[in-house]
């Protein structure tokens, strides 16, 4: 089962917790010393950041694969920064390299962004921050071209060391699949159960989502079984297909309005369906589908912040648990948000 690291950043001691899941997430990924170093240090640098400048915040951080499909064996290590502070009032200034703060290390966000593979960063004066860095073996040939890329972030509940929510996607020729699995319950048991979707699902990539579903409900027997949504982009086709069972939220943007997708009842893994309803839409430049579990309140806004259009899709992902959070409603399960989005043109 992945290991899920939430290290909550309220004083200077967490500094070396997030260093030390850094380290450890690193060796799951099978990172070398100087990139295990890397990670240390970007998760140490966003940690101190966040006490610095938001008074706190989050750090999350995971194993996941690229947001664009390199195949197999390129895990990185990803490490979110989240924080309800004031914002960033000037971002040009805070990513420039060696930039910093005092009683930092020096390196800056700057520096995060220049060794990091991935780096993004979203901020709102008022609202809060989202720093977010992958960090990887670095192969030596370039990602494939993909019209599509996907991300999310993953947060076991109370601070356990695994999360009965899982997220995965696979690429099977022009077909890209995203899939959000939540394990009945929550603790090992749950985290057994979406575990075995993950793995099954890069079987089934080939396979449209109200198939998927069935090949997921063969490999989910014996487990305690799971909800799980699927959703499919064909790139040659412009075309999203979309099939869940159970209670996977699902909100699709189109042209700036939020819609829902439904799911079926019912829990893959136990109750066996004879047929299942796939919707069929078009996908285009200025679509965006969110997946997530019922950690998320039931009542939720998606981000209406137009820049998020263009920002990683974990980005996003953090940024949807951020806002919908609340001291008021507090969080009863694990919660996971995964997000398929265009990949954006490249500039001139």
């Amino acid at each position: 089962m992945p290991r899920v690291w939430d290290v909550p950043v309220h004083d200077s001691t967490r500094v070396r917790d997030a260093r030390v899941a850094a380290e450890h997430a690193a060796a799951l990924a099978g990172l070398d010393e100087a990139r295990t170093a890397a990670a240390a240090l970007v998760a140490t640098e966003l940690a101190t950041n966040l006490l610095k400048h938001a008074g706190g915040g989050q750090l999350l951080i995971d194993v996941v694969d690229p947001a664009l499909p390199a195949g197999a064996g390129a895990s990185l290590v990803q490490v979110a920064a989240v924080d309800h502070g004031p914002g960033i009032p000037d971002v040009s200034t805070a990513l420039r390299d060696g930039y910093s703060t005092a009683r930092s290390l020096g390196a800056g966000l700057g520096t995060c962004r220049r060794i990091a593979d991935d780096f993004d960063l979203h901020s709102v004066p008022g609202r809060g921050t989202v720093v977010l860095a992958r960090v990887g073996a670095r192969p030596k040939e370039a990602a494939p071209a993909a019209a599509v890329r996907a991300g999310g972030v993953n947060i076991p509940f109370a601070g356990a060391d695994h999360s009965g929510d899982a997220w995965a996607w696979a690429r099977a020729g022009d077909r890209l699949t995203l899939m959000l699995a939540d394990g009945l319950g929550h603790g090992p048991d749950a985290a057994h159960a979406s575990t075995a979707a993950t793995r099954a699902l890069h079987r089934a990539a080939h396979l449209p989502p109200a198939e998927t579903l069935v090949h997921l409900d063969t490999a989910l027997r014996g487990t305690r079984g799971a909800a799980v949504a699927v959703a499919q982009v064909d790139a040659r086709t412009g075309e999203l297909r979309f099939a869940g069972v159970g209670n996977i939220g699902a909100r699709l943007r189109e042209g700036g309005r939020w819609r829902s997708l439904l799911s079926r009842p019912g829990i893959v893994g136990v109750h066996k369906h004879a047929t299942l309803r796939e919707d069929r839409m078009p996908w285009a430049a200025d679509r965006m589908l969110i997946l997530h579990s019922d950690g998320l309140p039931s009542r939720w806004t998606p981000p209406s912040d137009a820049a998020l259009l263009a920002a990683d899709p974990a980005v996003v992902a953090a940024v949807t648990v951020r806002d919908a959070s609340s001291s008021a409603r507090p969080v009863r399960d694990d919660t996971a948000v995964a997000v398929l989005a265009p990949t954006p043109p490249e500039g001139p």
